[in-house]
Parts: structure tokens; sequence; C-alpha cells
């Protein structure tokens, strides 16, 4: 008997990474009676964080799920155009997973690998403690260093040639800060903060270059960089707000991208394979768009899958019709998503260039192509991705 063959465990859909995707994907299905198990490398819910900045497309898309009301929380209404708001990790995280059916969620479980099957062609997941699992439907909303987007052979993703820190500041007295996002810029850095209650303020920096012989998991030599950084160069509340943070709330990691062209011509669906989230576009933070993107993908991915797949009893079926109608479906989910991303990382693209080092005269070029083609520079927030 071989005992390999007796461990695999068959599953309908497997959806990889527990973040704001694999969540909002998942919740997509079950709304539509369709159940899925999301596999989460931690070896619990990774509900510590910072804050994610959700804009109004982002507003919709909760909405569209039914979890917008609960997320919102005590967040503050930010001023701008439409509903923007800062939500901490963990209520973003905890409010997806709460409705949830019992069991969805399976954490540590590591992939160390993804082989397609030679007979049936599904992919068949190879995991650290040796289990393994053979899905019928394989979603890759695993992040910026996707195994999934590994196993369609997408891109590596490009390094901007910046860092990025992500901060927290409490004031248990209240912050007294106006109910907006504020950008400072310099020649080559970046401060904005955004409140997300009245005792709580998000902040992000970011950061000429890459630190050399810096320990990122250090989160106090991380802090008095950023303070040795800005001194001088940003005003006397921006150093406090970062001399004050909570440093265990502190994040530093490069500025990753796939380039516009990459979203033009990727290939992001192979059999019963496809990626979501930063697994597909990863962008730059110039636009806050990132977890709102992400909310859209996991309600387009399951509305393409539940109008082929209209219950969990069409899995036994014939697995030809079955990979079929998925393949009908994932294609059906990248034409609907390609240019909206197309667009979001070109926009994202020519404002991190203005804030590279480049010749004036490229700037301004720069520049003309954004009046030219985003002159509405709020457009991208009155998205609706329509229900799940």
């Amino acid at each position: 008997m071989d005992i390999g063959i007796a461990e695999v465990e068959e599953l309908d859909i497997v959806i990889v990474g527990a973040g704001i995707c694999g969540l909002a994907t998942a919740l997509a299905l079950h709304r539509n009676g369709i159940r899925s198990v999301v596999l989460e490398r931690s070896d619990t819910l990774r509900t510590s964080g910072v804050a994610f900045g959700i804009l109004g497309n982002g507003w919709r898309a909760l909405s569209h799920l039914g979890v917008a009301q609960k997320i919102r929380g005590d967040s503050i209404l930010l001023q701008g155009v439409g509903e923007s708001r800062c939500v901490k990790r963990s209520n973003l995280i905890q409010g997806l997973a709460e409705d949830l059916p019992h069991g969805t969620v399976r954490c540590g479980c590591h992939i160390q690998s993804i082989k397609k099957d030679p007979l049936t062609s599904s992919p068949i997941l190879h995991l650290t403690d040796g289990r393994t699992i053979k899905a019928k439907v394989l979603i890759g909303c695993d992040g910026a260093n996707s195994v999934v987007a590994q196993y369609l052979k997408l891109k590596p993703k490009k390094v901007f040639p910046k860092c990025g820190v992500r901060g927290l500041t409490s004031y248990p007295n209240g912050h007294g800060l106006p109910p907006e996002i504020v950008r400072i810029y310099t020649d080559d850095m970046l401060f904005g903060r955004s409140p997300i209650n009245e005792n709580e303020v998000y902040w992000f920096l970011l950061l000429p270059g890459h630190p050399q012989n810096l320990d990122f998991k250090d989160q106090e030599l991380v802090r008095q960089m950023c303070v040795e950084n800005i001194k001088g160069q940003f005003p006397d509340e921006v150093v406090r707000m970062v001399e004050e943070c909570d440093a265990s709330y502190l994040f530093l990691q490069y500025v990753t991208y796939r380039t516009p062209w990459d979203m033009v011509v990727g290939r992001f669906r192979e059999g019963t394979v496809t990626v979501a989230g930063d697994a597909m576009h990863i962008m730059g933070p110039f636009l806050g768009q990132g977890s709102s993107v992400a909310l859209e993908d996991g309600v387009v991915l399951g509305r393409c899958l539940a109008r082929k797949i209209h219950d969990q009893a069409d899995f036994q079926g014939n697995q030809s019709s079955i990979q079929k109608k998925v393949g009908e479906a994932m294609d059906a989910f990248v034409r609907e998503r390609r240019m909206r991303l197309v667009g979001l990382s070109t926009h994202t693209y020519l404002t991190g260039l203005l804030m590279a080092t480049l010749p004036k005269l490229v700037k301004l070029f720069i520049v003309l192509l954004k009046v030219v083609f985003y002159h509405d520079s709020v457009q991208h927030t009155r998205y609706d991705c329509g229900p799940p």
C-alpha cells in the first residue's frame, strides 16, 4: 500500500492566505452557498499589525459582503471624496473571518511546493509538515511573495528604491487632529498620517534607499532610524508622533510592485489555478488602494465562480466538466479585473516615479501624463465592483 496516496486530502476550493483578499474571497463564495478552505501559514489568524486605509470602493465591496457596518466600528469618517476610513488590521480581519463557517480557516499550513497531478491536471499542495492536499480549485491570495504566483510563473515583483515604515501612535487623552489624511513631501521622503479613532493615529513614512545592516524585526532600531531621518525635515509634531509611537506596531519593508505592462500581459490563470490581491497586482502605496482593491478582487472572483458553480454538488460531476467551468469563471475574473488593475497600477507607478531621482524634464512629462489620463485624481475611489 502506498501510504503517501492514502494521506492525500481532497478538497473542492482551496484559498491560500487568510489576509484581506483570501477572507473576502471565501466570504463571497460563502454568500453564494459555496464552501472553501483557507490555508493560513501563521499559527493563528494574523490580526496583529497596524491599519488599513479603506477608500470608497473598498467600503462598497465590504457592503456587498455584508460586513461594512461592523467593521466601521469607532473609526472616524475622514474628510474627502466619498467614504474613507482608516481601520485597524484586527478589526478588518476579524470582521471578515467571523462571518465564515467554523473550520473554513486552517492555520499552521505552510505550503512548501505546488505540483500538477499528471493524471487530472489538478494542483497538489505539499505542506512543510508532510501533509498533501489535492484541490479542484486553487486561489492564491498569499501576498507579494506568493507561492501560487510562482506556480503560475508570473514575473518577479520589482523593488522600488525606497522603503516604507508603518506605525501607530496612541493618545490616551485624544489626539485632537482633524479627520483628514495628511501627506507631507520633502525632496525624497513622504510622511502621511490618518486618524483611526479619537485616540489612535496611523502613520507611514517613505524613506530613500534600502537600509543596510538593519534588523527589520528590531522595532526600536527601526524607530531610531526613522527619527534620525525625519528630524529637521518634517514639523516637530511629526517627529514627536514617530518618537512616541508604539514600537510593537512598527513595520519596515521594501516597497515592491508589478509594472503596468506586467498587468497587461500577465497570465493569471492556468487550469483551475489563479491569483488575486497582492499575489496578482502588488502595487506601491502611493494611491492607498491596496486593501480596497484586494476586497474588490474577492467579491468579483466569488461572483465569477458562483455563476459557473451553482452549489457544492457541482463538484461531484465529471472532472473535465468541472475544470472547464472553473477555467471559464477564472478567465471571466481576469478579464473583468485586468483593465481596472492596469489603470490603477499605471496611476500608482507614475505617482511613485515623481518621488524617484529623475531629471526635471522627465518629471514634467510624467506630470503631463497624469494630467491627461488622471485629471480626476479620485475617480478610482468611485468604482463599484458589484455584489458577490
